[in-house]
């Protein structure tokens, strides 16, 4: 989703692939830590005409079968081979880590550390034949490995595109780790990682920075070289990782993927997608220099999809495509097992603290969202976008939500998500027009969350968003139509890294939401990120904006410099 400038529609028709009667299982190995955990999967049991009959429901989708859905578990036709799947790779003379390396999801005794064996990136298998391979790993306390404090090997195999998920664990809180890994004769980059602070920690610092939305094909990753450069404690990555349709801005020279111009719906295709993405050096760099906490967005699946509904298939089929997704994006992402997909179903939201000084509760605002009021878009509040039954999160996840930001018991709570929770008028005049698919189109989900953190007394809320491509900071107030009603927390929507080419310093849309919503206190239409130094007095944001993407070699500075006290909601300007 984005405001008004540089809207992408949704694709007219994605035909899935036709059925195939063939019954199809799997089972699965995942190693880490040394230790052998079997996975067992009994996807796709029925036959051709279970696929015609399948119901609309994700659950149900674990009883269709047929081609596509065979390449959510495989990737590939089963009997079809790549040219490169007939011999094996040599391991010592053809380049492995092409992709880089990566951590994610620090806790106070363990880290997720990840890499992707790909010869040949943009091949079909990564240019991998289908093997498993053994692959050595070890995390030191030092850059030199001097002092090694864990090692162990783990297992890349051809299911899961021979990416390597290791949670390394027995280590120490609030400590500075290097990790690496080898196969054969070959050592990867080597990483630099965190872990966080112990629960009851009193840390008195700490920094971090998010970003969202980085087309590749819309602009090199320039904030991405310079989040690198600079020293975080972690970074949240907030949705649209890759984008699911063709490259066809050009903005990039040709990548020399054949498969660039089309849209991702098979499993192998995502899987192209994600190594194109990774290939690129700056983005390797920024997972390189510290840990990563992501979620997704809706366009590592497709366009604005919601729950089980996109117009670009039935449900059935629209869960074929949404299982591929989620498996590609699991094996590219350093995330935990716990977060391997099941068929169309990933359980990623998620909390992760930082001593007593922040509790970050990481959101879903994809999977369990009722479908865009009004046809999606932009409208004036209406019966849809004003239901109160409709929901952004489900109801779990919203009291989950609501239940660990009460009993969190760190200075700052902050909220982790995909869109704007702040009203986002884009009409000028008396007349309202906000979109449907932010927390503007589910306000009964918006009234819930911020009343419900106000009558528990969750002091110091911060939400984190991304999607719009534009920097937006606002006051989150308990009754957006009354200026003076009480502000119970902060908004801090990043832009995104290249989605929207170069952009301005302002455009009409961002002129208009400064007009039309007193509550907004910051925006720019660049590319950037946001970089985050917290202490127990005071959150201060900085908006690190390049001033162009669309060539190499952009300057990325601070264009502004937002506070948020202790104990007193609201942004104050420096």
């Amino acid at each position: 989703m984005v405001i008004a400038a540089h809207r992408r529609t949704r694709p007219k028709s994605l035909r899935p692939q036709p059925p195939w009667t063939r019954v199809h299982e799997l089972a699965y190995s995942y190693w880490g830590c040394g230790h052998q955990v079997s996975i067992s999967s009994d996807f796709m049991r029925s036959t051709q005409a279970g696929l015609a009959a399948a119901a609309a429901t994700r659950r149900r989708f674990l009883t269709v079968t047929g081609t596509a859905a065979a390449l959510a578990l495989t990737g590939a036709l089963p009997g079809i081979r790549s040219a490169h799947a007939a011999s094996a790779v040599n391991v010592d003379r053809q380049p492995l880590f092409t992709l880089g390396i990566a951590s994610g999801d620090p806790l106070p005794d363990a880290v997720v550390i990840w890499t992707r064996l790909a010869p040949e990136p943009l091949a079909p298998f990564g240019g991998m034949d289908q093997r498993p391979v053994t692959v050595q790993w070890q995390v030191a306390e030092d850059e030199a490995f001097h002092r090694v404090v864990r090692r162990g090997t783990a297992t890349a195999r051809p299911e899961y595109s021979h990416t390597v998920h290791v949670d390394v664990q027995g280590l120490r809180p609030w400590r500075h780790y290097f990790y690496r890994f080898r196969v054969g004769g070959q050592i990867s980059p080597v990483g630099r990682t965190r872990t966080a602070p112990a629960p009851g920690d009193a840390i008195s610092a700490m920094s971090f920075a998010f970003a969202s939305c980085q087309a590749w094909f819309e602009g090199y990753y320039t904030a991405l070289a310079d989040m690198a450069r600079r020293d975080h404690d972690v970074i949240l990555f907030l949705g649209d990782y890759i984008y699911e349709f063709g490259a066809d801005k050009g903005v990039r020279p040709d990548s020399g993927d054949p498969h660039a111009m089309r849209q991702t719906v098979t499993l192998d295709d995502y899987r192209e997608r994600y190594a194109l993405y990774k290939i690129d050096p700056d983005l390797q760099a920024a997972h390189a220099a510290a840990p990563w906490i992501v979620t997704l967005d809706d366009h590592e699946v497709v366009d604005n999809w919601a729950d089980e509904a996109h117009p670009s298939a039935p449900p059935a089929s629209f869960l074929v495509r949404r299982a591929n997704a989620f498996r590609a994006y699991w094996e590219h992402m350093p995330l935990r097992l716990s977060q391997l997909p099941n068929g169309p179903d990933m359980q990623l939201y998620r909390r992760l603290r930082y001593g007593t000084l922040a509790e970050f509760s990481i959101l879903d605002t994809r999977q369990y969202r009722s479908d865009q009021a009004g046809g999606d878009g932009e409208k004036p509040p209406n019966p849809g976008s004003l239901d109160p039954s409709r929901t952004i999160t489900g109801e779990e996840q919203e009291r989950w939500l609501l239940d660990g930001l009460a009993a969190s018991g760190t200075r700052w709570n902050v909220i982790g998500q995909q869109n704007a929770m702040a009203q986002l008028d884009v009409k000028a005049g008396p007349d309202m027009v906000v979109p449907m698919d932010t927390w503007d189109g589910y306000v009964g989900s918006r009234n819930r969350v911020l009343g419900g953190a106000h009558e528990r007394g969750v002091k110091n809320l911060v939400s984190l968003g991304g999607d719009l491509h534009r920097s937006v900071a606002s006051d989150l107030k308990l009754d957006f139509a009354d200026p003076a009603s009480p502000t119970v927390g902060t908004e801090f929507v990043g832009t995104s890294i290249t989605s929207g080419l170069d952009g301005a310093d302002h455009d009409q849309v961002g002129l208009t939401l400064l007009a039309e919503n007193p509550h907004i206190k910051y925006h720019n239409f660049q590319r950037g990120y946001v970089t985050c130094t917290v202490t127990e007095q005071e959150w201060t944001a900085d908006y690190r904006v390049a001033d162009r993407v669309t060539t190499p070699g952009g300057t990325v500075t601070t264009r502004a410099q937002l506070v948020v006290e202790d104990g007193r909601a609201g942004i104050q300007t420096t």
